[in-house]
Formats: structure tokens, sequence, C-alpha cells
């Protein structure tokens, strides 16, 4: 039975790696039709954890990208938070056992309301528009090859202002770096408790 959950991060910041993980899908144009890009973002380093690309938006496409999120865990004792909106693949227990088997704890959008997962949000745009991949692409295949080469640019070579000009994966190594919320007018938010 398909389930929405509570929305676990609201107004919270996360203080280290691995407390919190946004999920977000975005499409990505070819020639032959609309491709679908799933990202499982590290909200504290910006780290992208893992991505799946293809030509649907069956739960396999995010299953896919939380699988290889897992896989590059580097805090596996420490709890997690998976923050994502109220998607049906999401909300699919296909999906959610995936999590839960994990020791992931899940959270959801109270609405659809993209402000309430505005670190995802950010890292489509920035990928789409910062390495191409708003363009129309030939066809999946370059699509893919695309995006692997943009995720490891975004993580390893790109600094971050809100990062204080460091890359996501040494931030994801290093936790002295002061956490900044993409969220307008924040006042003295509350530190992420799980």
């Amino acid at each position: 039975m398909y389930k929405k959950y509570k929305n676990l991060v609201k107004d919270h910041v996360p203080t280290s790696p691995e407390q919190l993980w946004v999920s977000d899908i975005t499409y990505i144009k070819t020639q032959y039709g609309h491709n679908y890009l799933a990202i499982v973002t590290d909200a504290y380093s910006k780290k992208i954890m893992g991505y799946k690309l293809n030509n649907h938006m069956r739960t396999s496409l995010c299953t896919d990208a939380l699988a290889m999120a897992i896989k590059n865990r580097k805090y596996p004792n420490q709890k997690l938070i998976h923050h994502s909106d109220r998607g049906f693949q999401y909300c699919n227990p296909k999906y959610t056992t995936v999590a839960e088997d994990n020791n992931i704890i899940m959270s959801m959008t109270k609405q659809y309301d993209p402000y309430e997962n505005a670190v995802a949000e950010r890292i489509n745009r920035t990928l789409k528009y910062e390495y191409g991949l708003k363009q129309t692409i030939k066809n999946t295949e370059i699509a893919q090859k695309m995006t692997e080469q943009a995720v490891y640019i975004y993580n390893n070579l790109r600094t971050h202002f809100s990062l204080e000009l460091t890359k996501p994966a040494e931030v994801h190594l290093n936790t002295n770096i002061k956490y900044k919320s993409y969220r307008k007018n924040k006042v003295n938010l509350p530190e992420l408790t799980i």
C-alpha cells in the first residue's frame, strides 16, 4: 500500500553528513522524448550520493538511485532521514522498503511545495544550467554519459558558496564547515535532531 509520510525536517538543518538525504526527479530532454533523472543528495555536504537516468519514471528509477546512495554511504551508523516530495515513486512500498530495510527514516513534503525540498530542487537546476543537461540531448546513452560527467564535476571539482568555496566530496568527509540553508529569511533554525 502506498503511504505518505510526515515532514520530519521542516525548518531543521543537518549538522553533519548523512543525517538528511533529499531526493527528487527532474526531466532531461532528448531528441526521442523525455528522460528522467532521479537524484539522492546529502543535504549537509550537497554531495550527490546516488543518481539514475533513464527514459521512464517507474519506481525502479528511484530505487536504483537510492541503492547507489546507500552503497556510497561513509557513515552507515549515522541515523539518516530521507526526504522527498510525495511523488508516487517515493510513496511506493518497493521504494520505502529499500530505505527502511537500510535503517533510513522516511520524510515527505506536506504539500507539493518545492520550497519544502529546496536543496533537491537547487541541485536539479545546477545540473541542468551549469552542465548542459537543459539542452536537448541526442539520445539516452549520451544523456547518461553527460549526467555521469556532470555529477563527477559537481561532487569533486565545483566549489560552492554555501560550503565556503569547498567541494561537496571534501565537505562530506570534513564536518567542520557550517551548513547554510537555501531558505530565505531564516532566523535561528533549530538543528536537526533524530
